[in-house]
C-alpha cells in the first residue's frame, strides 16, 4: 500500500507504516528530523496524484484551533501582543487561507484519508470531526484532545487507556480533578517557552502512530483496491 504522511517530519507515523511493509512516505517543506531516504521535502500539493492509497496529514493547527479568538478581533487588545502574530484582519485572512488548505487535502483524489488537527473551526466550518482522540486512550501518559476527519476509513479504537493523577485544584478548595504528566495542576501544557515549541507540541504520539498503521492496514486489506506491499 503507497502510502503519504503529509505535513510531517518528523517521521514517526512513516516508520510505523514501514514497519508492516507499506510504500510509506512523509512530505514536508522541512528535511525529515531523522534524515530518512524515505521523505519528500516538498510542497504536498505536488504529489497528491502520485497514486497513494492512503493520506495522513497533519495541517498546521495555528489559525484552525479555538486558542488567541481575541486576536481574531481588531482591538484594542488588553495583552501585550508578540512581535510576529497575525491580528484582526490579517489573521482572519490567515484563518481563512488554512481552511482553504484543508479542503484541498479533504478533496484529494485518495480513496482512503485521515486529517489530523485540535479542536477548532474545520469541525464549524467544513464538517465535523469523525472522531475525536486522547494520547491516554493509546497508551501515553498524556492528554490532548485531537480531531480526525476521516474518508473511507473506520474511527481508531483505542488500544491502552492510561489512568490520569487526581489533583485538588485549585489548592484547597475541596475540588478533585484529573490530569496527566503534560498536565501542570491547572491543566496548562508543561512545555516551556522556546523557539521549537510548536513543533514539540504538533509532534504525533508513537501510540497513535502505532494504532493507525496497525488499524488502518487491517481495514485496508478488505478493501477491493488493496495492494498488499512488493
Amino acid at each position: 500500500m503507497r502510502v503519504l504522511i503529509a505535513c510531517e517530519s518528523s517521521g514517526t507515523i512513516r516508520e510505523e507504516f514501514r514497519k508492516l511493509g507499506h510504500d510509506a512516505w512523509s512530505c514536508d517543506l522541512q528535511p525529515a528530523d531523522d534524515g530518512s531516504e524515505f521523505h519528500l521535502q516538498c510542497d504536498m500539493f505536488t504529489v497528491l496524484n502520485d497514486g497513494w492509497d492512503l493520506m495522513i496529514a497533519h495541517p498546521s493547527c495555528t489559525y484552525l484551533t479555538n486558542s488567541a479568538a481575541w486576536a481574531y478581533s481588531d482591538g484594542p487588545y488588553h495583552q501585550r501582543v508578540k512581535e510576529g502574530t497575525l491580528t484582526g484582519a490579517a489573521r482572519r485572512a490567515a484563518r481563512e487561507e488554512a481552511l482553504a488548505f484543508v479542503q484541498r487535502l479533504m478533496d484529494a483524489p485518495i480513496p482512503m484519508i485521515a486529517i489530523e488537527n485540535p479542536v477548532g473551526v474545520i469541525s464549524t466550518r467544513i464538517k465535523p470531526a469523525s472522531q475525536y482522540i486522547q494520547p491516554h486512550e493509546f497508551g501515553e501518559d498524556a492528554s490532548k484532545k485531537t480531531g480526525l476527519w476521516l474518508k473511507g476509513l473506520p474511527n481508531l479504537a483505542p488500544t491502552e487507556i492510561v489512568e490520569p493523577r487526581v489533583v485538588e485544584y485549585p489548592k484547597d478548595s475541596g475540588k478533585w480533578v484529573k490530569r496527566w504528566a503534560n498536565q501542570t495542576d491547572s491543566g496548562q501544557n508543561k512545555l516551556t517557552p522556546a523557539a521549537d515549541r510548536w513543533k514539540e507540541r504538533s509532534k504525533t504520539y508513537k501510540g497513535w502512530a502505532v494504532a493507525m498503521a496497525n488499524q488502518w492496514t487491517a481495514y485496508a486489506m478488505t478493501k477491493p483496491y488493496w495492494r498488499a506491499a512488493s
